[in-house]
């Protein structure tokens, strides 16, 4: 069927009878989608470009994310976890965290927190070409691709318009349209944070040792550098630096870059013995001044972005998908207006109280990473090596971290 005419039919047959409107079809906005639907709501989604087809035949995706036990339970939920599982995914049972100006670590273990494991690192395709999978059956109608050049509000009803003239009635329009999202900036909503100045380096590594199923990073002056053990038994790596260091590391040839990684990792795995190809993107924190406008709601990038050394950010979007569900249900069963203000306003204020709290932690956490002067440094390792032996408070941030 045509992009046309799937966008004039669903405008005819279902757009007045819609519940809810999602916008962005990544891996949140997938998601949330399915979510709404599975619970019953009259859920269409509209996205520019459908996700390529996952296949185990291609390449391993550069873009990885690492699944929180709170993202597993959801996509469990939402009924296509065990494919991506089942697919190719890299479970870790361990992370150790170590410091390159004073030697100070800290580990967190599964087994020593009654758990199997800390979650699974899986391509973000994956994630994404599942959820997309699932959505036909669960009964949301795919708009795509289309491209959406603003909204309309009405009495009861808020319309998203097309570039095709057409457009498509809700109750309610989800915004995940990512970071830059035209959503949140059509409706009028600022945004907070700062630019890194930084870029995250990424590729996939084979080491002269195993990764033993651990999430290793180790803190160097230019930022983080993690390595996470990928399924088949490469690490995928995230190296955070300056921007202009970025460019450099990016145009060195293969030997030149596993040299320089290896070194920075203090050669923790052993020797890189392989590298794909390299790519990096942007490090910044942006967070929304609120999550609500009329009739309308944000979550993932859009809402929030933040630093990724902590690797929550497809984790406290979840979350917002988890939280959104439960307020639309409870407004239903008690016969509210899904949209009404003071019903978006409860999920609004519970995730972005919750998003704040772990974006500006997580900023704090490479602030204090980044002093150099000695007695910084000397008290930053001091710290570490106290919360290492204090089991109760590093349970609360493991707990924390798995949505618990």
């Amino acid at each position: 069927m045509s992009t046309s005419l799937l966008s004039r039919e669903g405008a005819r047959r279902r757009g007045p009878s819609l519940d809810v409107i999602v916008v962005g079809g990544g891996m949140v906005g997938s998601a949330t989608a399915l979510a709404l639907a599975r619970a019953g709501f009259a859920t269409a989604l509209a996205e520019a470009r459908a996700p390529s087809a996952w296949s185990a035949r291609d390449e391993v995706d550069l873009r990885v994310v690492g699944l929180a036990p709170s993202s597993i339970a959801l996509l469990d939920d939402l009924g296509v976890w065990t494919s991506i599982r089942d697919s190719r995914a890299g479970p870790y049972t361990h992370m150790h965290v170590w410091d390159a100006e004073n030697g100070s670590a800290i580990d967190f273990d599964a087994a020593s927190e009654g758990r199997d494991l800390l979650g699974y690192i899986v391509e973000n395709n994956l994630v994404q070409w599942r959820l997309w999978e699932a959505l036909e059956s669960a009964g949301v109608q795919r708009l795509c691709p289309v491209e959406v050049t603003g909204f309309d509000i009405g009495d009861d009803r808020i319309h998203l318009n097309f570039a095709n003239g057409e457009s498509v009635a809700s109750r309610l329009l989800v915004a995940a349209d990512g970071a830059a999202s035209p959503l949140r900036q059509w409706a009028g909503i600022a945004t907070s944070g700062r630019d890194y100045a930084q870029r995250g380096v990424v590729a996939h590594v084979r080491t002269e040792r195993p990764h033993d199923y651990t999430a290793w990073q180790r803190f160097v002056s230019t930022g983080p550098l993690a390595f996470l053990p990928l399924a088949d038994g490469r690490s995928s790596i995230v190296w955070s630096l300056p921007e202009a260091e970025a460019q450099r590391v990016l145009a060195l040839d293969d030997a030149g870059f596993m040299t320089e990684l290896g070194v920075a990792s203090d050669f923790r795995l052993g020797q890189i013995t392989a590298t794909t190809r390299r790519a990096a993107f942007p490090l910044k924190l942006q967070l929304a001044e609120t999550y609500q406008s009329e009739r309308m709601v944000l979550l993932g990038d859009a809402a929030h972005a933040v630093h990724p050394l902590a690797g929550q950010g497809v984790n406290l979007g979840l979350r917002d998908v988890e939280e959104l569900r439960a307020t639309l249900l409870d407004a239903r069963e008690h016969g509210r207006d899904i949209a009404a203000s003071h019903v978006l306003r409860r999920y609004a204020r519970r995730r972005r109280s919750a998003d704040n709290l772990d974006a500006w932690s997580f900023d704090a956490l490479a602030r204090i990473y980044a002093w150099q002067s000695p007695p910084m440094v000397a008290a930053r390792g001091v710290g570490v090596r106290l919360l290492n032996k204090l089991a109760p408070v590093k349970r609360l941030f493991s707990d924390h971290a798995a949505g618990r």
